[in-house]
């Protein structure tokens, strides 16, 4: 294999590829768009419940009890006078929750019963109607433990568990610290995996693979010199997306930059790998991106990227773990936000040498340096 070759090769694809400015949009643009699309859009966290009350029983314990939602300052009160108001609402989608409260709620609360409400809730987004009933179900608690110590002020000593929580790593479980080194990922399997796809099949239509079917270039060393400057190029977009992740999200950076650094040219001889293959079995650039977006949604779905891989099927549970993106994830997570070494990952490195390898070996078999 000579390097001479191979560095003449990357020195093409470098002017080839800075010199169209379609590429180099992709390349300074695109990263950028996702992460602040994906960093402010893609989150768990819940600033804002609407409620819509409707109370029959206009009492000032009914009061107290819509003082107890709107004083933390996430329910936000709409009073509506019927229920047919209520369910519209609800049906258009501009309200979180419905709250009914009896006729009765007050004379059964002074005479120390147990009084019902009605909470509805859209369940359309089933998860993050969850949390909102978790939330509403939080602030019923202390409003009963209020209601409690007011009918009956009587101090009572017993013995009790009393729960000290701590929350390591994300001490405000705020979703972006979660959401955003997986951006990280993400783009990079995005951009080396779009750029490579299309690298051969841009020497065929361009006229230009004939010239280098008589060059002594072999196989390994025309997918060494189309595979570097990709793989340079996605290194550069990893550590710019990482500082601006740090310096705007205020991502905490707890573990190892070299571990970072090692681990995602460990993922990229997959995602390069894979780029190359599709390049070498597609026609045209039109079904080698096609090609590339029929994988994409597949990686993406089945790296625990959003959904957690233990809720999957089992059957599915294994091949998510044949995707190189699910370990790469693990590896950033833990790095930015646990702060682990290389002993703990490991079983994630070791998986993603053997998953490239692998593929670039599938790419240079496949490939054949002539023109069909």
């Amino acid at each position: 294999m000579s390097w001479l070759r191979i560095r003449e090769l990357i020195r093409k694809e470098f002017i080839q590829l800075f010199r169209d400015a379609k590429s180099r949009r992709v390349l300074i643009v695109a990263p950028i768009i996702q992460l602040l699309v994906f960093g402010y859009v893609v989150n768990y966290d819940i600033s804002k419940i609407s409620v819509a009350l409707l109370d029959h029983s206009r009492t000032p314990e009914s009061r107290e009890l819509t003082t107890a939602f709107t004083g933390n300052g996430i329910f936000y009160i709409k009073e509506v006078f019927n229920q047919n108001q209520m369910e519209k609402l609800l049906l258009e989608g501009r309200t979180d929750l419905g709250i009914i409260v009896p006729p009765d709620y007050a004379d059964t609360i002074r005479i120390g019963t147990t009084s019902e409400i009605q909470i509805i809730v859209d369940g359309t987004t089933s998860n993050m109607a969850s949390i909102r009933v978790s939330y509403a179900m939080q602030v019923l608690e202390r409003l009963n433990s209020m209601l409690l110590q007011e009918f009956y002020p009587l101090h009572l000593t017993y013995g009790k568990i009393d729960n000290r929580l701590r929350t390591w790593y994300n001490p405000n479980m705020d979703s972006r610290y979660y959401f955003v080194p997986g951006i990280v990922a993400f783009v990079v399997m995005l951009i080396s995996l779009l750029l490579t796809s299309i690298a051969i099949i841009k020497e065929k239509e361009a006229g230009t693979m004939e010239q280098l079917i008589v060059t002594p270039l072999a196989p390994v060393e025309f997918i060494t010199g189309k595979t570097i400057p990709y793989a340079i190029i996605s290194l550069v977009q990893m550590i710019a997306i990482t500082i601006f992740a740090i310096i705007w999200f205020r991502i905490p950076m707890n573990g190892s930059i070299a571990l970072l650094f090692f681990a995602t040219c460990i993922f990229l001889m997959s995602s390069l790998g894979l780029g190359l293959f599709i390049s070498t079995v597609s026609l045209t650039q039109q079904q080698a991106m096609m090609s590339t977006f029929f994988f994409i949604l597949p990686i993406f779905m089945l790296s625990g990227f959003v959904f957690p891989i233990a809720n999957m099927p089992v059957i599915v549970q294994w091949i998510a773990y044949l995707n190189p993106l699910t370990h790469f994830l693990i590896i950033l997570r833990g790095v930015f936000l646990r702060g682990a070494g290389i002993s703990v990952f490991w079983p994630q490195i070791t998986a993603l040498i053997i998953i490239g390898f692998l593929l670039l070996s599938g790419s240079v078999w496949r490939f054949k340096k002539r023109l069909d």
